[in-house]
């Protein structure tokens, strides 16, 4: 039902039927957010129409029902899991956007609580952060994990035991536990898993995730465990349910509690004193939300007293002692005015959304990704649609779903173009491929601009000076045609350009020169091989040691790296043995870029690190990244990009990110720049 349908509050019958429009309307939404994964309206959207109905419902008591979505959260289970009944009801938040609705808030409470008789005095607060993921219920009898269940509608979850197990760092048992303990969290993916994830779906042909909630609750509801134990899920505890044989006086406490006891918790969960704290907290964690590498979409504010969360009570399915903090929406609804297609540097032809502009995360949006055409039709994403658009951070804006219940007939399906929009070939759509591609691999001018512009950019050859723009220009002016004629460019004729100037041409000459010393798994990683991202081309390197190696090796023994699978395998062997492509590789080789590992690089055998995994984080005070791997590799260590329970040490150094999070939620031991001098030397007693 069209949102507004049957407005009108004059007189009773018109409330009435406002109100069956929006539960009707509201109902249908949270079963395609909780059940389905599939959204079809932005969050703030939802919480206009929700604030609508409770506000009617506050009027109006006597036409509250227990079918209402005030009266409930989420969505009832689904048929494929055995339905499990909360011992606590897992209840929602109410939302504040402003310092205005979150002092309003504490107002609320002091009132409440003068109403009951009780006298507070000073309140203090915990402040969390509001992990977009999926909320879990785990159950622990004796210390052993015994059942695991998804909020459903509030009362009865889904059992999700076996697909829970799978989750590294998460306690199966704990020692000198109660008989009873119920831990409440949220299940997450990680940024960066998410875009390895979605990196690996396409290359292999599957559709890519729309964002990492989606995908986190998704693998959670498989059927098969095996999904799930193969995706990277993690969890943060952020609270106790029902428990016999415990207790605790403050919400602290039990935080407290659970990081003991081993489970993942949030190492910048905090204590505030004032209401004046929480606001500046709040602002704190608006401000590096994009830098962490979990989604979150807000801050819990909790009153810290237990006894205070007694006497407060909920009102309806929302606790009085708990608010969260929402910050400016990172969906949001507009009108898609036309599917376009670009062509990428292997030749897939890729959709593109041209949208009336719109903000959303705090700009203005007026393009977004439609990920590749067989994800564009489980969309069904069309011209003149209203569709939801998400931004998360630096993430590349993305449509994530249409709103279909108002699409007049006879919109049709947006079509990949049978010819190539940047160099007019004819398009071809392989057999159990997702994108359609141009074969003009050799004179397709969007292929080689988009195979420059991922070469140079930040994390592959990091060529500072010459950004997309520079690029394009350079390719315009005919001074450069593939990644090898960049080490061509002279100063003379880059100064000669308009707006460039000596000054200018000089640097940029200096950074090229300067990339010549970028180590071999970057370099490889910039080649832009088929599905090779920065982590698989460190496993690459490592595994061969030299672009020779990768060459001579047959889809089979590529196989063998981690993180390749047999698709993945068969392109980079195809790619590699393409004359063009290895004519490119040998002219940067003659320029002087580094294709090999060097001495010190590759992992020494027999060293006192053989066995050992190592992840590095933040700044060092007198070694780079590069040069700390380079230290653990000559030692016999296996250095990783990413934190899990097969790590063996964390080196942190200033300005870490989420890594040291997760160390710390899973046990891994965290070094410092002299911890890692002695690790060097064979001292591991910070891992026995």
């Amino acid at each position: 039902m069209a949102r507004g349908e049957g407005a009108g509050t004059d007189g009773d019958e018109p409330v009435e039927r406002r109100i069956a429009a929006l539960r009707e309307e509201l109902n249908h939404h949270i079963y395609l957010y909780y059940t389905k994964d599939s959204p079809e309206i932005s969050d703030e959207e939802y919480d206009e129409l929700y604030v609508e109905l409770v506000g009617l419902e506050g009027e109006n008591p006597e036409l509250i029902s227990g079918d209402s979505p005030t009266q409930r959260v989420g969505a009832p289970p689904s048929e494929g899991f055995e339905p499990v009944e909360h011992a606590l009801p897992m209840l929602s938040l109410a939302n504040a956007r402003t310092a205005e609705e979150m002092l309003a808030w504490e107002k609320r409470i002091r009132t409440h609580l003068e109403r009951e008789g009780v006298d507070p005095g000073p309140i203090s607060y915990v402040t969390e952060p509001k992990i977009d993921g999926l909320a879990i219920s785990l159950t622990y009898e004796d210390g052993r994990l015994v059942r695991a269940a998804t909020r459903g509608d509030g009362r009865v979850g889904e059992d999700v035991t076996r697909n829970i197990e799978t989750i590294a760092g998460l306690p199966k048992e704990i020692a000198d536990a109660p008989p009873l303990l119920e831990v409440r969290g949220e299940v997450y993916l990680p940024l960066e898993a998410f875009a390895e994830l979605n990196e690996r779906r396409v290359t292999e042909g599957e559709a890519a995730f729309a964002n990492p909630r989606n995908a986190a609750a998704g693998s959670i509801r498989q059927l098969d465990p095996k999904i799930a134990a193969e995706r990277p899920l993690a969890v943060w505890a952020y609270g106790i349910g029902a428990t016999d044989g415990i207790s605790f006086d403050s919400h602290s406490d039990e935080i407290e509690w659970l990081r003991a006891a081993g489970f993942p918790v949030n190492p910048d969960i905090a204590g505030n004193g004032t209401i004046e704290e929480v606001l500046e907290r709040c602002e704190w964690w608006r401000d590096r939300r994009d830098d962490l590498d979990f989604e979150i979409d807000g801050v819990v504010v909790k009153v810290d007293s237990l006894a205070l969360w007694e006497a407060l009570g909920a009102a309806g399915w929302e606790p009085r002692w708990a608010i969260a903090w929402k910050f400016p929406p990172s969906t949001a609804t507009t009108l898609l005015r036309e599917v376009d297609w670009n062509v990428g540097r292997t030749g897939h032809l890729v959709p593109w959304a041209l949208l009336e502009p719109v903000r959303v995360g705090g700009v203005t949006v007026s393009t977004a990704t439609l990920h590749n055409e067989e994800d564009l039709a489980r969309k069904d994403v069309r011209a003149g649609d209203e569709v939801i658009v998400l931004r998360a951070g630096d993430v590349i804006p993305q449509v994530v779903s249409a709103v279909t219940s108002d699409r007049p007939k006879g919109r049709r399906r947006p079509k990949p173009p049978a010819n190539c929009p940047a160099c007019g070939t004819e398009t071809v759509k392989p057999e159990d491929s997702v994108f359609t591609i141009c074969p003009n691999h050799r004179g397709c001018p969007g292929q080689a601009f988009q195979h420059l512009k991922h070469f140079v950019h930040r994390g592959a050859m990091d060529i500072e000076g010459l950004g997309e723009k520079q690029v394009k220009r350079l390719l315009d002016e005919g001074m450069i045609a593939d990644v090898a004629d960049i080490y061509t460019l002279e100063k003379d004729r880059l100064a000669e350009l308009s707006g460039m100037g000596e000054l200018s041409a000089s640097n940029l000459v200096a950074e090229i020169e300067r990339s010549k010393e970028v180590p071999f798994p970057r370099v490889l990683f910039a080649l832009g091989l088929p599905g090779v991202g920065a982590v698989t081309a460190e496993a690459l390197a490592e595994e061969f040691g030299d672009i020779d190696a990768i060459r001579e090796a047959d889809p089979e023994e590529v196989e063998r790296t981690e993180g390749v699978g047999p698709v993945m395998a068969q392109q980079i062997n195809e790619s590699l043995a393409d004359g063009k492509t290895w004519e490119i590789i040998e002219r940067l080789k003659g320029y002087g870029l580094k294709l090999r590992l060097e001495e010190g690089e590759r992992r020494a055998e027999g060293g006192p690190l053989e066995g050992v995994t190592v992840v590095l984080t933040g700044t060092l005070p007198d070694l780079s990244r590069d040069e700390a791997a380079a230290l653990v590799k000559a030692a016999g260590g296996k250095v990783t990009g990413s934190v899990s329970k097969k790590t063996d040490f964390l080196v942190a150094g200033d300005n870490t990110g989420s890594k040291l999070s997760k160390a710390e939620s899973l046990g891994v031991p965290v070094l410092d720049r002299e911890g890692l001098d002695r690790l060097l030397a064979g001292d591991r007693a910070p891992g026995d």
